[in-house]
């Protein structure tokens, strides 16, 4: 089992979906990567020598934030729109949906659940 950017990657899966399981690498990403490193997609992560491994790190290192750098960026961009006032951030500070989804009825994921109106008994 590799562990890269400090996290290990799941055993028994195409290596383009064990990279995804890193925060900040999607579908694309990891197919970039291994075009670079010169691995096929659908090789399997149980099967990941040492000197592959080095490879991916040193490429995934060199050009592309994740983990806690990813997280961090992420998290200061949200910050700058809540600090500037904007619809989005805005948003966020309400913990609404930012990206136009309606909001009378559904949106319970970023609301939370529902909040009982006039069910009180006298």
């Amino acid at each position: 089992m590799a562990r890269i950017a400090g996290v290990d990657l799941p055993k028994n899966k195409h290596l383009e979906i064990a990279l995804t399981y890193i925060y900040g690498i999607g579908r694309t990403t990891s197919r970039k990567i291994l075009d670079e490193v010169g691995l096929a997609y659908t090789s399997s992560s149980d099967d990941l020598t040492d000197d592959d491994a080095v490879r991916i790190r040193k490429v995934i290192d060199d050009h592309y934030p994740v983990e806690g750098d990813k997280r961090r960026e992420v998290a200061l961009d949200i910050k700058r729109l809540m600090d500037l006032g904007c619809y989005r951030g805005i948003r966020h500070r309400r913990g609404l949906p930012c990206r136009g989804q309606r909001t009378k009825t559904n949106a319970r994921t970023r609301k939370g659940p529902r909040r009982a109106a006039g069910t009180r008994k006298k």
